[in-house]
């Protein structure tokens, strides 16, 4: 019998493949895990529960496919631009952008109230916001759609399509206006949307595809958008952007040049536009003329991509390409040179840019590859390295989108064909490549909730925000929701916390029920009030009763995060423990800021830990907890021996360390 206090003091390789169950001496081994959802790994060696979404608005039309597209001008003005069918809208800060608000001047109590607001030049299913500062405050600050419109009066039905009944409102007097969100018409389908690419310049974005003209979407104001088709000159005129067939699919900047490849006459073809000035391409052989560059290869291999950092990557369908010069220098119609290095292909999906790295999806869709320099002085080299090899299972369904976080933590997410949402901390100094699952909470048809587009946008607070299409099943509709993750830092009470998923927060006066969560109608809420849990309520009406009086609230769809070690390996007396039955009789956390959570040996054997003690009064919140907390293990021996945490609890849970301590029996 030998006895053994392994350290497992850092899960910096993220949730592995079973396949490498077997490969107990590699250091990968003893910093990876065998199940780690909605648990985020943080580079400096522990994990932390993912924090949960707000929920932000329903896209315009529910039952098509919608994606989001970032518009950054400054960090104090990005938006999350949600491209639906042939149409355009704009969030800000967390904020559906608004039309001109209106005035209404009158609200009858009746079934269906008329509002009127002289000459409001709506139609029916037009999506408005009502603002709601005086009377009739049923009428919350919401969304609804217009119906049985005429010139100046009209009614509304709920985004479920209910009639409003204000028979038994308050009565009207003043303070309330009506705004159209704001929207700008496009020339994409629903179905053309997931091949759109674009670059930005500024307040200007060019936007291709296949099947369109080149178009440029222009800023003036956070309600001022225009999109136009973009005029191209040149001489000799280009084959380009003048006919169908001649559409380019791809578009990046480079060197002060605007870059566009791979029309469907010309799939391996590249237009670099004059040095600075972006809709001329007049070709000539001056160093700041419009060159075009057709890759020669033994087969067509159509451009997916183009990556600018201090070099260009061609991604295409057979291998990746890199611009280079015969000098050295600046790209010019004379000097320019393109070179494969690598032969992997590549998906329709955008790559992301991290420094001067670029990450792109292998042919396939299930492999990640990290295309970077690897030469020297003497050597000139990339390599794209397999960054998935650790983690093969979780993309075995196939990625098909990127959008990367900065701050506070380096995150690669991913998109999963079946809506599920993948991260990978990314700290290739570090040697940190720790992936990662998310489920993010609510249901679709019969399985889980699926996230359908994503994005990232800079904030002036210092953390990167992402944002995602999330579609779900509500009331047996389709919706499509528009939701933000929230900040990674909560404060230091658990009052701050909000682990909730499509979930919205209260916090003012004392109230008994809230009114404004009809997104979630006929759903059972998670519930934190007063920083405390609170029993689950299902949603009727859009609100919900408190079963006391709260201050504060974070309500929303609940999630479960969970965490596995693999196979303790903590050796014997005659060499490893592997196949040998171990007894784990007590186990030490070290946690940070934690609070709520469950340890045990499996799902189905699994304890609360408890951190409230009798001089804390209940319905109050529990002071988070940092330090280490030992938990005693019953039962026998079991060659597995894997420790396993969950939080189902709407309450943060990071852990920093665990130090089990067991036995091993020597046979």
């Amino acid at each position: 019998m030998a006895r053994s206090a392994p350290a497992l003091s850092s899960f910096t390789a993220g949730e592995i493949s079973p396949r490498l169950e077997g490969r107990v001496s590699i250091e990968k081994y003893r910093e990876g895990l065998s199940d780690l959802t909605n648990m985020i790994v943080q580079p400096h060696g522990g994990v932390q529960r993912r924090p949960g979404t707000e929920f932000l608005g329903e896209v315009k039309t529910s039952t098509n496919f919608t994606r989001l597209i970032p518009f950054e001008f400054k960090t104090a003005d990005t938006y999350a631009l949600e491209f639906g069918n042939l149409y355009m809208r704009v969030f800000r800060n967390g904020l559906q952008v608004l039309s001109t608000a209106k005035t209404i001047s009158a609200i009858t109590k009746a079934n269906p109230g008329v509002l009127t607001s002289n000459s409001h030049g709506y139609s029916n299913g037009d999506e408005i916001y009502l603002t709601n500062s005086g009377a009739m405050t049923e009428l919350k600050a919401r969304n609804y759609r217009v119906a049985n419109v005429t010139t100046n009066t009209f009614t509304l039905v709920d985004l479920h399509n209910a009639a409003i009944n204000t028979t038994s409102f308050t009565t009207f007097d003043s303070g309330v206006t009506v705004a159209e969100i704001y929207e700008v018409t496009t020339p994409y389908t629903s179905a053309q949307l997931p091949n759109v690419r674009f670059v930005q310049s500024a307040d200007v974005m060019y936007f291709v595809h296949p099947d369109h003209a080149i178009r440029t979407l222009s800023r003036t104001d956070h309600d001022a958008w225009t999109l136009a088709t973009l005029s191209i000159s040149g001489s000799p005129t280009p084959n380009l952007n003048n006919s169908a067939n001649n559409y380019p699919s791809v578009v990046t900047f480079f060197e002060q040049r605007l870059v566009y490849g791979a029309t469907n006459n010309n799939p391996q073809t590249l237009w670099f536009s004059k040095s600075a000035e972006y809709n001329n391409f007049t070709v000539g052989t001056n160093d700041n003329d419009a060159l075009i560059y057709t890759i020669a290869s033994n087969k067509v291999n159509a451009i997916r991509y183009l990556s600018s950092t201090r070099i260009l990557v061609i991604g295409t369908s057979g291998g990746e390409y890199v611009l280079t010069t015969t000098n050295g220098g600046p790209v010019t119609p004379t000097s320019t040179v393109i070179r494969k290095y690598s032969n992997y292909g590549t998906t329709d999906a955008e790559p992301v840019q991290v420094a001067d790295v670029t990450l792109f999806i292998q042919r396939g869709s299930r492999k990640v590859r990290e295309f970077k320099y690897a030469g020297d002085v003497n050597q000139d080299a990339y390599v794209a390295n397999d960054i998935t090899i650790l983690a093969e299972h979780l993309t075995e369904g196939g990625i098909l989108e990127f959008a990367f976080q900065q701050e506070p933590e380096s995150i690669i997410w991913a998109r999963r064909n079946d809506g599920t949402l993948l991260g990978l901390t990314y700290r290739r100094e570090e040697d940190v490549y720790a992936w990662h699952k998310h489920v993010i909470g609510g249901v679709y048809d019969s399985g889980q909730a699926e996230v359908e587009s994503i994005i990232t946008l800079p904030t002036d607070s210092g953390e990167d925000e992402l944002y995602m299409i999330v579609k779900r099943t509500i009331n047996s509709l389709v919706k499509r929701y528009v939701e933000v993750l929230k900040p990674f830092a909560f404060g230091t009470t658990s009052g701050t916390a909000f682990f909730v998923d499509s979930g919205l927060t209260y916090s003012g006066s004392a109230i008994s029920s809230v009114n404004a969560l009809f997104h979630l109608e006929g759903q059972s809420t998670t519930i934190l009030a007063n920083g405390a849990t609170h029993a689950d309520k299902t949603v009727s009406a859009g609100g919900i009763t408190f079963d006391f009086s709260i201050t504060s609230a974070a309500v929303g769809l609940g999630y479960t995060s969970t965490m596995q070690t693999l196979r303790l390996e903590a050796g014997s007396v005659d060499g490893t423990s592997q196949g040998k039955p171990k007894r784990i009789h007590a186990v030490v956390v070290r946690l940070d800021r934690t609070v709520g959570i469950e340890i045990g040996t499996d799902s189905t054997n699994a304890d609360r830990v408890f951190f409230r003690d009798d001089s804390m009064d209940m319905d109050t919140s529990v002071p988070l907890f940092t330090g280490d907390k030992e938990i005693e293990f019953p039962g026998g021996f079991d060659d597995d021996a894997k420790i396993f945490i969950r939080q189902s609890q709407p309450l943060p849970l990071s852990v920093l360390a665990i130090f089990p301590r067991l036995n091993t029996f020597d046979i």
